[in-house]
């Protein structure tokens, strides 16, 4: 438009032939003039073409850093994940990623669990995962409303927030709790004055990074033969606790006895704890107790030994 603006005003060309001459000069294809050119007309010409140059270098550039730089495949990278996200569901939410946050993916992704990650820090992906990020993330902030629901709020069974701030995390729970009443929220707590206040604001569970870290050391020097059964138990040494609740239990094998389920002699696994639907958690069960509805079964046994019972009772691969 600025081209066949100035072609009209300066040279009194009509629309059609200030529209042709713009043509030619931005294409630079060296057509004859329509009409000779007054002196201003020249030099308005002649700026034109420096500007058209000059805009076509900056196109260049940036094509070229899109193209070479990989921006493209960014850009069509994080469209699918977004896209990913809209379907799923009964997904869990991870704000923050950094140490803590990192860890709870890894244990997600172990688990088959599905998730999506909440970061406003892209540099902190860099850091913590390098270029391949292959999981659904979105850069933003977490205490937006507008950032959850594109993470799927809604559609989400549970939240963990790590953001090392425990005011991010109020907010967070806040604001999670309120576009989503019945989903299950795990908060980071750094202070002990701030516990009551994510537990009003709708937190299920709090974990406190320092006080575990710091019972863990002790531990290690109080009673280390049992930190170092717990640490064959943490998920990545040889052995596994592992939850299963009344539903994922096969029609044949539910309303039975402990004795009657034989689950020792039958997969090798171990009963640990009974989570009873009245009387809450019981350490080394009765083998009398009876596993009706809405009870859990805490077991302990290898990798294959879990595999093994899942396959045999459940209908959990």
């Amino acid at each position: 438009m600025f081209g066949i603006t100035g072609f009209m005003l300066i040279e009194n060309y009509n629309f059609v032939d200030a529209f042709y001459m713009t043509v030619i000069t931005v294409a630079t294809v060296g057509f004859t003039e329509v009409n000779p050119l007054s002196e201003k007309g020249k030099i308005f010409t002649s700026i034109f073409i420096i500007f058209n140059l000059g805009f076509f270098a900056i196109f260049a550039s940036i094509l070229t850093r899109y193209i070479l730089e990989g921006e493209i495949n960014k850009i069509f990278s994080n469209y699918r994940l977004l896209k990913s996200v809209k379907k799923m569901e009964n997904h869990v939410i991870v704000c923050g990623y950094g140490r803590n946050g990192h860890k709870a993916c890894e244990e997600l992704r172990n688990k088959r669990v599905p998730f999506v990650v909440i970061e406003r820090d892209i540099q902190i992906f860099n850091e913590m995962y390098g270029e391949r990020k292959d999981f659904p993330h979105i850069e933003g902030d977490a205490t937006q409303d507008e950032v959850l629901k594109v993470a799927g709020i809604d559609r989400a069974r549970a939240l963990i927030t790590t953001l090392p701030k425990d005011s991010d995390n109020v907010f967070v729970t806040l604001t999670a709790r309120t576009l989503n009443p019945k989903i299950m929220i795990v908060s980071r707590v750094n202070q002990s004055s701030s516990e009551n206040k994510l537990i009003r604001a709708g937190a299920n569970r709090l974990v406190n990074p320092d006080f575990i870290g710091g019972t863990y050391m002790a531990n290690l020097i109080t009673k280390p033969h049992v930190a170092e059964f717990l640490d064959m138990i943490d998920g990545a040494g040889e052995l596994q606790l592992d939850e299963f609740c009344y539903e994922d239990f096969k029609e044949e094998y539910r309303e039975q006895t402990i004795r009657d389920l034989d689950v020792r002699n039958k997969t090798g696994v171990t009963i640990m704890g009974f989570k009873d639907n009245v009387k809450g958690f019981i350490i080394n069960p009765n083998p009398n107790m009876v596993f009706g509805e809405g009870d859990v079964l805490i077991l302990l046994g290898t990798v294959e030994q879990i595999k093994t019972f899942a396959k045999v009772y459940t209908h959990k691969n």
